[in-house]
């Protein structure tokens, strides 16, 4: 039987399932991003762009993203969009939270083996 991982490190994927999720709808730039997750979760979820670019940057190496650097208003930025590859990324991401959000929900809510939390 193959080794399972017991304590998956699920958190280190929220930043990248969150921009490709934004980034799916339009394109943006960092520091964009950094106010969309932040806007779009009330504040639940803020990353910094210490975070933001950094994922950002490994998207694209990976063919997740592409980027362009567009001129706004007299500055210059880099804007990023999902390709095909990151649109199946996010779609492998989005099912894996997705499993993982019912599963504890069902811990929470006494599923089965299991008391719900008062």
């Amino acid at each position: 039987m193959a080794g399972r991982e017991t304590n998956p490190n699920f958190m280190n994927g929220v930043p990248e399932l969150l921009i490709l999720r934004l980034l799916q709808q339009e394109e943006m730039y960092g520091y964009e991003i950094v106010q969309a997750i932040r806007s779009r979760t009330d504040a639940v979820v803020a990353v910094g762009e210490g975070v933001v670019y950094p994922v950002l940057h490994a998207l694209e190496h990976d063919g997740a993203l592409t980027s362009r650097r567009k001129t706004v208003n007299g500055r210059s930025r880099i804007y990023y969009s999902v390709t095909p590859a990151g649109s199946r990324r996010l779609s492998e991401l989005s099912e894996t939270w997705a499993n993982l959000a019912s599963a504890i929900h069902k811990m929470l809510t006494g599923g089965q083996h299991g008391e719900a939390i008062s």
